[in-house]
């Protein structure tokens, strides 16, 4: 009887399940897919002598579908929302070119379909040199920026279409008084804008938040202004966008100056809503100045919801550290490797074979790839085991082609962490190979023995004519992470003192004078060694390691 009862039981709860999923399933609605998707493309300017388009690569999609609640557009991989299927897509690439464009039908329930549509579109705008300035020029190219927040007035607000009598069109007329290093908009100072050179052009993302919202524009979104904002305000402030160039159309683009200098007489789009860090409601800047270490932008904020006011904007390709100090700011020298391959010519070469290099070293230098390398935005130098038992690894520098007195030099870098490799980031006097070493002095800007991987060592050295012999004197510094994380090191040298820094905290000064050798041009030194006496004993198990190097940066 208990057995029968126990089935009674099991029965009834199945049936209890059975029941509660039908009465769940009722509640939820009916699950429909959308059908008939029909697509239509409208590219703008096509005519009887224009059968791809003006030149504008402007092409205006339309989607409709049976019980579809809203669409997706993707443009090489890349979504762009579109609730009511109704999207203006402006493609960049010069030439006729072919693309295929899928939509993404939104259905209840969670379920979708999909259809693609090929359209063939003619663009003649070009500006290359403002996209290789963004992005670098080689596909898989990517440049990092930063808001420029070490300057005066970073951000700026003026009108829109007038002058006022001022003379240009642009300006920062009502609001010209921010400093740098602003309080009131420090929370946005480490967003970071990564844009990357594809196939098909620049994408764009938005690596690192908030978002700062004005008080021009909070109240579109119902939330306080003028301060920073989470995902939850700004729900397409990340992700992947596609990046659109065209010729600038507003007032101040095609006919003001600023600072006396004419616009650049392009402008950029973010696609699916993106935005450089300010959120306004519009993601279409006119470029007013570019460089490889410079962007200067202006974005009007989105004229129906918003003030319609016209943003200023300053980014740089160096983030700014604030109370850092330093008496050199001007860039003098820079390799941001941003071209892929190997490393440029013009600006590196190698010390190449074997012979221990004077500190019992175990590696073979060589200048091969599978040593040294430029991909992705990095430069790469990877020790390896050579098959035979011993090691392969990369020495650059920059004699002969880079020399230089005085100045401050930063090297953004993440360290190899096995055991026996033994990094460095250094300096040799430029006569080095007349007059020999120490003699030519020695700067190291950061060392890392192949035993503690939690530690940055910070050396000089030179002959020491008092005591004919080589003076080694130097501190360290504990570090986190320095072989999962980029950190920058740093030397500022000039003909007072040599101080190293690390993330731009000093940790080691030593007082120049005329009878040191830090007085003469040097030249800069990046290198993997194996073993040795700062790399002591090599894993056993070690097969390969590298150092990746973001930018190496001259200030003089």
């Amino acid at each position: 009887m208990k057995k029968i009862k126990n089935i009674y039981i099991i029965l009834f709860s199945l049936m209890a399940a059975f029941y509660g999923c039908q009465e769940n399933e009722h509640e939820f609605g009916e699950i429909v897919a959308p059908t008939d998707i029909v697509i239509t493309a409208e590219i703008v300017g096509v005519d009887a002598n224009n059968l791809y388009g003006d030149g504008s690569g402007t092409v205006n999609f339309t989607a409709t579908a049976e019980n579809a609640s809203s669409y997706v557009y993707y443009f090489d991989g890349v979504a762009e929302a579109s609730p009511s299927g109704v999207l203006s897509k402006r493609f960049s690439k010069v030439g006729v070119n072919n693309y295929t464009v899928v939509v993404k039908a939104n259905g209840t329930g969670g379920v979708s379909s999909t259809k693609t549509i090929d359209v063939e579109v003619f663009s003649s705008f070009s500006d290359v040199d403002a996209e290789n300035f963004l992005s670098g020029a080689n596909i898989g190219d990517s440049k990092k920026w930063y808001w420029q927040a070490d300057k005066d007035l970073h951000v700026g607000l003026g009108p829109v279409t007038d002058d006022y009598g001022n003379g240009e069109f642009a300006y920062e007329a009502w609001w010209n008084g921010i400093k740098a290093w602003d309080d009131e908009k420090s929370c946005m100072y480490d967003n970071e804008f990564v844009f990357t050179r594809t196939a098909n052009g620049l994408t764009f993302e938005q690596t690192a938040g908030p978002a700062f919202v004005p008080g021009t524009y909070a109240g579109v979104l119902g939330v306080a202004g003028d301060q920073c904002h989470d995902e939850t305000v700004a729900t397409k402030m990340f992700g992947v966008k596609t990046v659109a160039f065209g010729p600038s159309t507003s007032k101040a683009g095609t006919e003001g100056t600023y600072n006396n200098a004419p616009y650049r007489g392009t402008n950029f789009e973010i696609s699916d809503g993106g935005f450089m860090g300010w959120l306004v409601g519009s993601g279409t800047y006119d470029i007013i100045s570019v460089s490889s270490s410079e962007l200067v932008v202006r974005v009007i904020e989105d004229p129906v919801s918003g003030s319609g006011g016209a943003w200023y904007h300053k980014f740089t390709s160096t983030k700014p550290v604030k109370g850092s100090g330093y008496i050199y700011n001007d860039l003098a020298w820079e390799d941001d490797f941003n071209t892929a391959g190997a490393p440029d010519a013009t600006k590196w070469t190698y010390d190449l074979g074997a012979g221990g290099w004077g500190n019992n070293e175990l590696q073979t230098y060589t200048n091969d790839a599978e040593n040294v390398i430029v991909e992705g935005g990095y430069l790469k130098i990877k020790a390896k085991t050579d098959g035979s038992g011993g090691y392969t690894s990369a020495r650059l520098k920059s004699e002969g082609l880079y020399e230089f007195t005085y100045g401050r030099v930063e090297v953004k870098a993440k360290l190899p962490g096995e055991q026996g490799t033994w990094p460095a980031i250094w300096m040799l006097g430029a006569n080095f190979s007349t007059i020999g070493w120490p003699h030519s002095g020695e700067i190291d800007i950061m060392e890392q023995t192949g035993a503690d991987k939690n530690t940055s060592l910070g050396t000089l050295h030179w002959y020491n004519t008092a005591g004919s012999n080589n003076a080694s004197y130097g501190e360290t510094t504990p570090i986190e992470n320095a072989s999962s994380e980029f950190h920058l090191y740093t030397v500022e040298w000039t003909e007072k003192t040599v101080k190293i820094y690390v993330d731009n905290v000093p940790f080691y000064e030593l007082a120049n004078s005329a009878d040191l050798p830090f007085n003469a041009d040097f030249f800069l030194i990046l290198n993997v060694a194996m073993g040795g006496s700062l790399g002591g004993t090599v894993d056993a198990a070690f097969t390969e390691d590298t150092m990746e190097i973001d930018y190496v940066k001259v200030y003089q």
